[in-house]
């Protein structure tokens, strides 16, 4: 494979790896709210704090911009888009969507996009390359911390293609075994696999 792209992606991806392994190591871990407002707590499920934690990482990556070497990040953004925010760095933009795991919880298979929603972003823009950021956190009553061990980079270009039927969204575990393929062949297999791609 001598495509100049996958090789741009697998660099994107290991210095936005880099990047978020030098943030974990500042990230704060922190109170939801306080017992007075939430006396038994949340549930220990991720969706009950997931876009919380998204913010607290953006927002810090943001804040600590001149800490972590880049020049801002930008998360004003519609609720439409497929990443949460552009990480401006290098001379270039970072198209990145955060994803959390729950530590307490096993790794099963997450949807991670709709695919129809993908293939036209990836078709109307053809410099756009999403990156997913998967962090690890441990829950428990109103507090969150995060797990420094625990950081998962991946581009949907790379993924093992499942489109549940139910939903038309891609699902994969956020660990999962690479498939190097160009951005023909990944826009050739979400067509393949999706019911909701119709072309006129």
């Amino acid at each position: 494979m001598h495509d100049k792209d996958i090789k741009r992606i697998i660099e994107d991806i290991e210095y936005l790896e880099s990047l978020f392994k030098n943030l974990l190591k500042i990230l704060p871990n922190f109170d939801i709210t306080n017992k007075k407002i939430l006396p038994y707590g949340l549930k220990p499920h991720t969706r009950s704090v997931s876009w919380l934690v998204e913010q607290v990482i953006i927002q810090q990556t943001k804040y600590r911009a001149r800490e972590l070497k880049i020049d801002d990040v930008n998360f004003d953004l519609p609720d439409t888009c497929l990443h949460d925010c552009e990480i401006n760095a290098n001379r270039k933009k970072y198209y990145v969507n955060i994803k959390i795991h729950n530590m307490g919880g096993k790794e099963s298979k997450n949807d991670i996009a709709a695919v129809e929603k993908l293939y036209f972003q990836y078709v109307a823009n053809p410099k756009y390359d999403l990156i997913y950021a998967c962090f690890g956190i441990k829950f428990k009553n109103i507090k969150v911390c995060f797990d420094k061990n625990y950081m998962v980079l991946f581009s949907p270009q790379f993924m093992p293609i499942y489109v549940n039927p139910r939903n038309d969204k891609i699902q994969a575990t956020y660990r999962h075994k690479i498939i190097l393929r160009t951005r023909k062949e990944f826009l050739e297999l979400l067509k393949k696999n999706s019911k909701s791609i119709i072309l006129s």
